[in-house]
């Protein structure tokens, strides 16, 4: 079937409005990629824009030899890695059993979890909460407040929903209890649902900012987006980074914008090096959970 004048209009405005979009994401990035590799003569007089000019890593050396972001990247992996194991367990824990039509009150769990994602307790009362249960400066802070996101539990249940009761007959019939049934057959069914959903979480834990800089107060604890925001907002640490090293001749030659440009480089390369293998599972996982929500 042949395209009509207005299919072909409203294609092309189409792919015209998402070239503008993508093109508006990467140019910054670009942008931001080019000020850390260049020399400190380019990004003051101003010639960078998308290419780097006078290439030099010096940037990034002074970068991990003035701050401690290696730990801070070390923490943020910790906080994903760990975060995105424990919210995946209690996601599909939660998911699963509202998924059972023979669950008993499983419309009232599900409107009670609803409930939490209309109306919340606010910083103090949780802050209180935490320090109550003696969690306040450590990671456990961001998991807990992280641990399972209502949205995507609605989705992984709608997801198990949609698996064929023939094929869960079939099991029990070959003798499944419920522990087997999940493990052998529901989740190896469901992974697309689960990739999207672990990079929904791995992205919420890597960029984590709020729950580190409110709950963790030892700066030995922070994670890579609170130490780019103090690097970005502090122009003191700025100062003592550029004196912490003893290559005094490299330092002069470069500027606190390039330092803040290698910083935010250095947070956003693992996650565009993660995404293009769950890519694939992204617009199925979340497309075939959302149906008949």
């Amino acid at each position: 079937m042949r395209d009509s004048f207005g299919d072909k209009v409203f294609y092309s405005v189409n792919y015209i409005l998402l070239a503008v979009g993508a093109l508006t994401c990467v140019f910054p990035l670009i942008h931001i990629l080019a000020m850390s590799l260049s020399d400190s003569h380019a990004v003051l007089s101003g010639m960078v824009t998308l290419v780097p000019v006078g290439w030099t890593l010096e940037s990034y050396k002074l970068l991990i030899n003035g701050t401690n972001i290696i730990q801070a990247f070390l923490n943020s992996v910790t906080i994903t890695v760990l975060g995105v194991i424990f919210s995946m367990a209690f996601t599909i824990l939660a998911a699963y059993p509202l998924s059972r039509k023979y669950f008993i009150g499983r419309s009232f769990f599900t409107l009670l979890l609803v409930f939490t994602m209309l109306f919340q307790g606010g910083i103090i009362p949780t802050f209180l909460v935490l320090k109550y249960f003696d969690v306040i400066n450590t990671f456990s802070a961001v998991w807990i407040l992280n641990l399972v996101s209502v949205f995507n539990m609605l989705v992984m249940r709608t997801y198990f929903q949609n698996i064929p009761e023939e094929v869960q007959e079939s099991a029990r019939i070959d003798g499944c209890n419920e522990w087997k049934l999940l493990i052998r057959i529901i989740l190896p069914l469901s992974m697309p649902v689960l990739a999207a959903l672990a990079l929904f979480y791995g992205v919420g834990y890597w960029n984590a900012f709020m729950q580190v800089l409110i709950y963790i107060n030892d700066t030995s604890k922070y994670n890579l987006p609170v130490l780019v925001q103090q690097m970005i907002q502090s122009q003191s640490l700025m100062q003592e980074m550029m004196h912490a090293t003893p290559e005094d001749a490299s330092q002069m030659q470069m500027t606190p914008e390039s330092v803040r440009s290698a910083g935010i480089i250095f947070m956003v390369i693992p996650m565009l090096i993660v995404y293009p293998f769950v890519q694939k599972y992204f617009v199925k996982g979340v497309m075939l959970g959302s149906v008949k929500g």
